[in-house]
């Protein structure tokens, strides 16, 4: 497995309360891992020590290169952690309500020279702005998005909403995409509409790390599940070899 993401024994706590407790989790480069468990089970947390938002009492979160080198990057503060290339997405959409679904993308972009006064002057920047511009045509094409580049955000459907907040995070120039929740409060037909643009983009070499409760969904499109409870990984495997183990029917689905 070639790995671009590894938890080593995450142990996380808040007072005598152990949210994370020697969590091993590796995420294959060009592949959709998923984590699920009940509310509780420490999902959210991990990915925030993943981003940088909390550090972790004992172990490591080692980030794998698309050269091959590994870095560690327990602990570094989340605007590092997003310049290395890993972008996360939030269970309630993070972006500009008041922004065109265009000028979100742009918001993003990184190296923008024109922003700066000295580039400004100095260096041709509106053809830098131009190709940009295509580059933010070119994904939102890719999410189904291209027909409301001039659509305010906050008149998006919920499931474009999510599809607005991955878009966002390919223009930033992601190698991996953590979505949170990706079809949280999406009708099922939209939800069935953004794992398959998902998959879409996941086949162009851009790896996922998602955590979501609908199952029922999910499992159709990832490549490997983790389920967690309590804390800890009680599972893991192919969606069909974790769908039927008796801890997570237990705990997740309900016996």
């Amino acid at each position: 497995m070639a790995s671009i993401l590894t938890t080593k024994d995450i142990v996380k706590q808040f007072g005598a309360f152990r949210a994370l407790d020697g969590v091993n989790v590796e995420v294959e480069r060009g592949k959709i891992t998923l984590i699920i468990g009940p509310n509780g089970s420490g999902k959210t947390t991990l990915v925030n020590v993943i981003t940088g938002v909390y550090k972790p009492e004992v172990g490591e979160v080692i980030y794998t290169r698309a050269d091959g080198k590994a870095i560690n990057i327990t602990g570094w503060p989340p605007h590092k952690i997003f310049e290395t290339g890993i972008v996360r997405t939030f269970q309630i959409p993070q972006v500009f309500q008041r922004l065109t679904v265009l000028e979100n993308l742009l918001a993003v972009a990184r190296g923008q020279r024109g922003e700066s006064v000295f580039s400004a002057i100095v260096k041709n920047w509106v053809k830098e702005e131009e190709e940009l511009v295509k580059k933010a045509f070119k994904i939102l094409k890719a999410v189904r998005l291209d027909g409301k580049w001039d659509t305010p955000a906050y008149l998006l459907s919920a499931g474009e909403m999510k599809l607005l907040e991955l878009a966002r995070a390919l223009m930033a120039g992601a190698d991996l995409v953590i979505l949170d929740e990706p079809i949280a409060g999406v009708p099922v037909d939209q939800a069935h509409e953004v794992f398959k643009i998902v998959k879409d983009i996941n086949q162009q070499g851009i790896t996922f790390l998602v955590i979501e409760h609908r199952i029922d969904i999910a499992f159709r499109y990832v490549d490997y599940v983790y389920a967690m409870a309590s804390g800890k990984v009680i599972a893991q495997g192919l969606p069909d070899q974790v769908a039927n183990d008796p801890k997570v029917r237990e705990v997740y689905i309900g016996g």
